[in-house]
């Protein structure tokens, strides 16, 4: 029996993950990188679907599958990244103690983050429809 297990990052859904708890503070102007320098590995939900698909689809896809974008960021060039697609600055870093209030228990992959890339899908042809992270984030905030 095929077993395929999808891994997911940091998901880019404006409606809920990671990114929706980001906005408000970001809106407001008061978002910025959080201490540590952790690299974020980023996917956002609507195109994992995609990529689930092909893994369920394909019999050449088994195991472990990451459902990133093929380039990881650091946290710092996320934050920067997500300010300017709101059009506010993203400058100063965010206290430790306010990223445990707003995620809870989410704040510690937040701060250490992981450097993951999607090594088969890449190797077994799979295309992205926004591996760089400014255009999978313009596209995921214009989503109704």
């Amino acid at each position: 029996m095929r077993v395929v297990e999808v891994r997911t990052g940091v998901v880019l859904d404006r409606d809920g993950g990671a990114l929706a708890k980001m906005l408000p503070p970001f809106r407001l102007g008061v978002g910025g990188p959080s201490p540590g320098g952790a690299s974020t590995s980023h996917g956002s939900s609507r195109r994992s679907h995609r990529l689930i698909l092909a893994a369920i689809d394909e019999e050449r896809w088994s195991g472990a599958i990451n459902a990133t974008a093929p380039e990881p960021v650091s946290n710092r060039d996320f934050s920067r990244a997500l300010g300017g697609a709101l059009g506010r600055p993203s400058l100063v870093p965010v206290p430790g103690t306010a990223l445990r209030l707003l995620y809870g228990e989410m704040a510690d992959i937040v701060t250490t983050g992981a450097r993951v890339v999607p090594a088969k899908p890449l190797v077994l042809g799979y295309e992205f429809q926004h591996p760089q992270l400014q255009e999978a984030l313009k596209s995921t905030l214009a989503e109704r």
